[in-house]
């Protein structure tokens, strides 16, 4: 993945993708978090863009590049362009939109497909200021969710709802995996080390006894 570490400033650099159809709400919920803007009038993201936000957890820094795809589908092909070596995932849909739901299911197995287990998925059900046209319940995103090992919110980023939160379980979860990779690596590496230290003797290289004939009598 492409995370990096720098242990002397105990920092890290963490990159996300936003992944979703078109007109779900991607770029309100990142300039919603990054620069608290939300702007009424729609524009459909015509190519991937990226904005850099930078916080502090846990007494750590980090650093996350949040890219935000197009989500009209002649785009889809460029997908594993902006999400290859990715550490987290947003699959953003619309509640009021179940086509757009089912999108983000597509989307899930692609990541998986491309990237196992490695990356951090989390599934956002934006626009939750249109509750009464909802038409994905909160129950069937979570239980979707954890079973592909994501973690599930909602969120409406015209009233800033949820919106930070999500953003900081990424990052936390993130972090986790980064350290359990380090843990791994490390636990690896010591066994390597043992490895190098033990001998191994071919069954040729052993010294054969020497066979003693009894003399005829």
């Amino acid at each position: 993945m492409n995370s990096s570490r720098n242990s002397s400033s105990d920092s890290y650099n963490f990159k996300v993708v936003l992944l979703g159809e078109g007109c779900v709400g991607k770029t309100s919920l990142v300039l919603r978090y990054v620069e608290d803007k939300f702007n009424n009038n729609h524009i459909s993201t015509i190519q991937a863009s990226f904005l850099n936000k930078k916080l502090n957890v846990y007494g750590k820094r980090i650093n996350l590049a949040i890219w935000d795809t197009a989500g009209q589908e002649r785009f889809h092909a460029l997908g594993p362009i902006y999400y290859r070596s990715s550490n987290g995932a947003v699959l953003v849909y619309d509640i009021t939109d179940e086509d757009s739901f089912q999108k983000v299911k597509s989307w899930v197995k692609e990541l998986r497909r491309m990237l196992g287990t490695e990356i951090c998925l989390v599934i956002v059900g934006n626009k939750t200021d249109l509750e009464k046209d909802r038409h994905v319940t909160f129950e069937d995103a979570e239980l979707y969710s954890n079973n592909v090992g994501a973690v599930y919110f909602e969120t409406s980023a015209k009233l800033n709802q949820g919106v930070e939160d999500m953003f900081l379980k990424l990052t936390e979860k993130m972090m986790e995996a980064h350290e359990q990779k380090v843990a791994k690596s490390a636990s690896l590496g010591r066994q390597n080390s043992q490895r190098a230290n033990v001998l191994v003797v071919e069954d040729d290289q052993v010294e054969q006894p020497t066979r003693q004939c009894c003399g005829s009598s």
